[in-house]
């Protein structure tokens, strides 16, 4: 698979299946190439990750579309993979700006691509329900009538930000799914029950997020409750730096070059 048409053509048919595939999250070249060769399906990228690797907070819109859009460009043209890049609120508040993230984002290569209702203010951080809903509208118009394919997730954030209403989770990923989003994603559900819910509840394939402080499910797990896609966000890239702090901690600490043998 060379083409962007035809990546996201083969990313949509495996949300069709949904058996609950692994999209493993990439936050440059090199990870995206290690990942490719160990045999993953679809990769993601992941903006906690790519602000990580620029010493940048996640968020907050400190990285921009520009370098998210360039991140996500190379890491498409680095594999066969097909990849879905997270846009974080498509860095727009209105429809208008939506719209415009996803143009450019078909256009760099993407398969497909995440919209959030999170307005990156710590004082306001969800969009308000109408507005929400008329960014994923304005997203979707753009990804489904550009003549080319584009996979869109649209992301109920409240549980990443101190709101863990599930019915209006709920509520939110039904718009989302009506107003056109092809993938339906609710990041930090606590548990099993939660996941099933929301599954039972939608219509459309469900992303769910497993990592760092994910509750301790397995593939099987999600599968067994309808999951179609499972990602990993930054949880790899944390992992791999978490790495790096011990290895050089203990060649501080200790002065001895023993663990980076290992």
């Amino acid at each position: 698979m060379t083409t962007q048409t035809e990546k996201a053509a083969l990313f949509r048919r495996m949300h069709e299946e949904r058996r609950a595939f692994v999209m493993a999250n990439a936050w440059d070249v090199g990870s995206a190439r290690r990942l490719t060769s160990l045999g993953f399906e679809a990769l993601g990228t992941t903006s906690a990750g790519l602000a990580l690797s620029l010493g940048a907070e996640d968020g907050v819109g400190a990285v921009g579309r520009d370098k998210t859009l360039a991140n996500a460009y190379a890491i498409a043209r680095a594999t066969r993979l097909p990849v879905s890049a997270d846009l974080e609120n498509c860095f727009a508040d209105d429809p208008a700006g939506c719209a415009e993230t996803i143009h450019y984002a078909i256009d760099v290569g993407l398969a497909g691509g995440s919209i959030e209702d999170a307005t990156g203010r710590p004082d306001d951080p969800i969009y308000p329900f109408e507005l929400a809903v008329e960014r994923v509208r304005a997203a979707a118009e753009e990804a489904h009538g550009s003549g080319r394919d584009f996979v869109l997730t649209a992301r109920a954030e409240n549980f990443l930000h101190g709101r863990p209403d599930l019915d209006d989770t709920i509520a939110r990923l039904r718009a989302f799914a009506a107003a056109g989003a092809d993938v339906l994603y609710a990041p930090g559900l606590p548990d099993w029950r939660s996941i099933k819910a929301v599954c039972e509840a939608v219509d459309k394939p469900v992303n769910v997020l497993m990592g760092l402080d994910a509750p301790p499910l397995s593939v099987v797990d999600l599968a067994s409750v309808g999951v179609a896609r499972i990602s990993m966000g930054s949880a790899l890239a944390r992992t791999a730096e978490a790495a790096m702090v011990h290895a050089a901690s203990w060649i501080r600490d200790r002065g001895t070059f023993i663990y980076c043998r290992h």
